[in-house]
């Protein structure tokens, strides 16, 4: 399970990947819009794996974040209703006693009422996360019972503040909860629901006797999550953390590539002097295509930005990730100003939306799989305009 092989036989990831880049991915073959949308949708309700996936593919980053406080029920139900092709529920950190819940960072600071629980201001310390000092509250200090008396808050308030409305009202969902959440979605639906947990800090984790990986797998594998047509894609920034899940699960698996500039934090810990730069090349590219499924790169790897945080010249990325067999799934597009291409923003307030659906047109225009976006009805919307022009 898991093994090289399972990539190059007929029948394992290779097989299915190739019915993906026909099936999610038409712009590769240079198929118009009509055409790339017609080969598409929701045939055997996710039973063909990748391929039933629409193209481009909506992904509801941490849910509908844009919406509500992200990795919450309510922001994960919220991007279904609005038409995410795939949630990502969701950031898995662990908890005291060996649980994983969804949480952006084990810092629980930022998106949990926890600073105002009185009886865990003794939890709060200072840490070394991936080389950072971080100042906080941290999931693996508590039991899940007590994480349990938390309730998520907005993380971004000054870009979103009309998120605060439903400060407090949900709590931090563990993973369990989400597959059988994912499940009883799919019945109530009528088709399959997808998923796109990520495993946070795994190095980190290890080092504190909380490996990540096997508690996801062990999971995956109860609930018979665990083979390469199931609707849970699997991502990490770190490549041992898939390439080790790649041993354990034959699901879809994704590495994540943050700045060019920078380097994973496993490959800091092991002394591998690579880069992000490095990871892209062709060389490189090659190699992640030996144990994962696609990548998912900031999307100033798809097209680069001036100076001015305006675009400038659309990288070869996505090319030579489609020439050995990878998908694309670049992250994060958002509705508010501050985060979109400086060309596309509109007056200058931080919480104002600037011109998102030019933006997705440009990415989309460049031939990527799918893209992250914490406003799934702009980017199901904006999809529509671009397989329809």
């Amino acid at each position: 399970m898991g093994s090289q092989d399972a990539h190059t036989d007929g029948t394992g990831r290779r097989a299915l990947l190739g019915a993906a880049m026909l099936g999610a991915g038409g712009a590769v073959l240079g198929l118009s819009g009509t055409a790339r949308a017609a080969t598409t949708g929701s045939a055997g309700h996710g039973k063909g794996g990748l391929k039933s996936l629409p193209a481009p593919t909506v992904i509801g980053h941490r849910g509908a974040s844009g919406y509500r406080p992200e990795h919450t029920f309510g922001s994960y139900q919220l991007a279904l209703d609005l038409g995410a092709d795939i949630v990502e529920a969701g950031d898995l950190v662990p908890t005291r006693d060996g649980h994983l819940v969804c949480r952006h960072e084990p810092e629980i600071g930022g998106t949990t009422d926890v600073a105002d629980h009185e009886e865990f201001a003794d939890r709060r310390t200072t840490k070394v996360l991936d080389g950072v000092s971080v100042t906080g509250w941290f999931t693996e200090d508590f039991t899940l019972a007590e994480l349990k008396t938390l309730r998520a808050i907005e993380r971004i308030p000054a870009n979103r503040p009309h998120n605060t409305l439903y400060n407090g009202r949900w709590e931090i969902p563990t993973f369990e909860e989400v597959l059988k959440w994912q499940d009883e979605q799919t019945r109530r639906r009528g088709k399959q629901v997808w998923i796109y947990p990520e495993t946070k800090h795994p190095t980190y984790f290890r080092k504190l006797g909380l490996g990540l990986e096997e508690r996801v797998a062990k999971l995956l594998h109860k609930h018979r999550k665990d083979r390469p047509n199931s609707p849970v894609i699997l991502q990490s920034f770190e490549p041992t953390s898939i390439q080790r899940l790649n041993k354990l699960v034959d699901n879809p698996l994704v590495v994540l590539l943050s700045a060019a500039n920078t380097r994973p934090f496993d490959f800091v810990e092991t002394g591998d002097p690579r880069t992000v730069a490095d990871l892209i090349t062709p060389k490189g590219l090659r190699e992640i295509a030996g144990y994962a499924q696609g990548i998912g790169p900031t999307l100033d790897l798809v097209i680069t930005k001036k100076a001015d945080g305006s675009l400038d010249q659309e990288t070869t990325l996505v090319a030579d990730a489609h020439k050995v067999g990878l998908i694309l799934h670049p992250y994060t597009m958002r509705n508010e100003n501050p985060f979109l291409p400086a060309e596309y923003r509109k007056g200058t307030d931080a919480d104002a939306y600037g011109d998102a659906f030019g933006a997705f047109q440009r990415y989309f225009a460049t031939g990527i799989d799918g893209v992250f976006t914490d406003n799934p009805d702009t980017g199901v919307l904006a999809r529509r305009d671009f397989v329809n022009r």
